[in-house]
């Protein structure tokens, strides 16, 4: 999605705009497209219908983008930046009101984060988010967070929306392997730059055991839908906690999710050493609690 960041922008903006039928208007055209894609602002699909166009000067792309769904890309730039930046006011005034390690910490590179330009990236199909982060939402709203509620659901359609699949698929298991989504709002390849941290939104689907893992990275987990089962080492008991309830994950501790009958959607925070991978940390109840009898 296109937004003006800099005088760079304007002027490419400009030459974006430019009217169907000049000499070379079209290559005009597919150079500024060639600069907001570069700038991560405007998609591959949308850069193709430019290059097609290029060499008729005379074809609206806009007509084109329009029949494939893209002419959005155009224009909700400044739509798409306002509801991330007032997503990321709702959390941090959701995280100001919480209690116990780390919290400080996430809400100092928060901070910071506001003052960087935004950059929405438009959300790609992804089946989980589509099934529930509705019912997670409206989970939020019955527990008074409606504010924040709405924030994400106006903010979601603009973020980067993964099914990570960096642990090896056997170790993690496949329910979460396929149950899971998270959205970085500030980091190196979110909607606001950030080094070396990361604060986004988490959502994994009811009934779906997160195994026990550890990092290097120090964690926040502020859960916004409850209750959920944690427990901090392989083979102990659950601890059900409700939303509201921080967990800070020192470097290295081991931590596992079991997810309640609704929803897991929490915001998560992590302070340093993100690039590091995590590790699953085997433990003989997997089978067991993934079937219930725990």
């Amino acid at each position: 999605m296109i937004r003006i960041e800099h005088e760079e922008d304007r002027r490419q903006r400009d030459f974006l705009e430019t009217p169907p039928g000049g000499e070379n208007s079209g290559r005009a055209r597919y150079a500024a497209a060639m600069h907001f894609f570069q700038r991560g602002m405007l998609s591959r699909q949308a850069l193709e219908v430019y290059r097609v166009c290029a060499k008729l000067d005379a074809e609206d792309p806009r007509a084109s983008l329009s029949q494939l769904g893209l002419l959005a890309e155009l224009t909700d730039g400044d739509k798409a930046a306002k509801a991330i930046a007032e997503l990321l006011a709702a959390v941090d005034a959701f995280l100001a009101g919480l209690p116990g390690p780390g919290v400080a910490d996430v809400r100092a590179f928060v901070a910071r984060g506001r003052d960087g330009f935004i950059r929405p990236r438009r959300a790609a199909a992804n089946p989980l988010l589509d099934a529930w982060l509705g019912p997670a939402l409206d989970a939020m709203q019955s527990s008074g967070q409606a504010a924040l509620a709405a924030a994400i659901a106006a903010a979601a359609p603009y973020l980067r929306w993964i099914t990570y699949d960096g642990y090896d698929r056997d170790a993690i298991g496949a329910t979460f392997a396929d149950g899971h989504a998270y959205a970085s709002i500030i980091g190196e390849d979110a909607a606001m730059p950030g080094e070396d941290v990361d604060l986004g939104l988490f959502l994994i689907a009811p009934h779906v055991f997160y195994r026990d893992h550890r990092h290097a990275a120090p964690e926040l987990y502020a859960p916004l839908t409850g209750p959920h089962g944690w427990r901090f080492a392989p083979g102990d008991r659950l601890e059900w906690m409700e939303a509201g309830e921080p967990v800070w994950n020192e470097p290295f501790r081991p931590h596992a999710t079991k997810v309640g009958a609704v929803p897991f959607l929490c915001v998560f925070g992590w302070t340093r050493d993100v690039n590091e991978p995590a590790k699953v940390m085997p433990a003989d109840d997997w089978a067991a609690i993934e079937s219930g009898k725990v």
